[in-house]
């Protein structure tokens, strides 16, 4: 009845994933796990346990390409993606089962309900907030079956989303679009927290290319009918734009002029380092990532905007 689809870019997180599945206990519950890594990368084996596991390669072209391939080599009713770093909870295969059992027709997929759980004792990062924003999104890939006939019908996933980012997203809405109905279940799978480095909040701007996409393909108000929450694009500008202006004001020896766009660039790069600083644990470390990357943020994503903007275009 069902196949799970774990795409994967060889992250160490994968054997606990499937490790918690078990695979091979029950009847009709195949596992298919994507090696997305580059081909330069793929002749090393994945590290995954059991012998009852299939493992196929997309050739590094991004999570909704290792998707498709998954539910393409799938020939079940039902496919369950994960990602390869969540832990489906004890019985999750049999709430599964459940969640699938007498679905009418028009319901097109089911999520999964996230845990994140977060460190006990002290108030979350900036980092850990936002993992822990996973557990109240809707329609996400972290752990959400779908009818295999429905993708087969609408295409799956839309390759033009290289990351794993906004993908989820746009199949969702589109599929609501078409007339189908999404519910969520009731089985349960832990996302833990990881440190991604100094640095992930600013590589995470490249999500602002893809919000381009959305609102190519699904108008203005994409936002709301996906559940995502609104972002600071419009204040990243003007502190970008106060920046630039700064710089080229002093360049160019209109030191007032130059003096008052920096006051305002300070201004309001000190509010978004603020508003990501105080809901935190305040430690040095962590006041200085939210400093510096609070400062690098603004431009990256309007770079990111720009450049998706363009492809979008084309």
């Amino acid at each position: 009845m069902i196949t799970v689809v774990i795409p994967t870019i060889g992250r160490p997180t994968l054997k606990a994933t499937v490790a918690a599945l078990d695979p091979g206990t029950g009847p009709g519950f195949d596992v298919i796990v994507v090696d997305d890594r580059p081909d330069g990368r793929s002749c090393e084996p994945l590290d995954v346990p059991g012998d009852q596991v299939k493992v196929i390669r997309s050739g590094g072209r991004g999570p909704a390409a290792a998707r498709n391939a998954g539910w393409r080599a799938a020939r079940t009713p039902w496919v369950a993606f994960l990602d390869d770093d969540v832990v489906p909870l004890p019985g999750w295969a049999e709430a599964l089962r459940a969640d699938l059992s007498g679905l009418p027709d028009h319901v097109a997929g089911t999520q999964g309900r996230l845990e994140v759980p977060l460190p006990p004792g002290r108030r979350p990062t900036d980092a850990e907030r936002t993992t822990a924003g996973l557990a109240g999104a809707v329609w996400i890939t972290a752990d959400m079956a779908y009818r295999r006939s429905v993708l087969d019908r609408t295409g799956g996933f839309d390759e033009r989303f290289p990351r794993a980012y906004r993908e989820d997203s746009d199949l969702a809405l589109r599929l609501l679009g078409a007339g189908f109905s999404l519910v969520r279940g009731d089985r349960r799978t832990r996302h833990p927290v990881r440190d991604d480095g100094f640095w992930a909040s600013v590589r995470a701007q490249r999500g602002n290319a893809d919000d381009a996409l959305m609102r190519r393909f699904h108008g203005p108000g994409w936002r709301a009918a996906a559940g995502a929450a609104r972002g600071r694009l419009r204040r990243h500008v003007l502190v970008t734009v106060l920046g630039a202006g700064a710089v080229a004001a002093f360049l160019t020896g209109h030191r007032r002029t130059g003096a008052a766009l920096a006051a305002g660039w300070a201004a309001l790069s000190a509010e978004f380092a603020w508003a990501r600083i105080a809901p935190g644990p305040r430690t040095r470390d962590e006041v200085l990532r939210m400093v510096v990357t609070s400062v690098v943020i603004p431009p990256v994503a309007c770079v990111h905007r720009l450049r998706g903007e363009a492809r979008r275009r084309r």
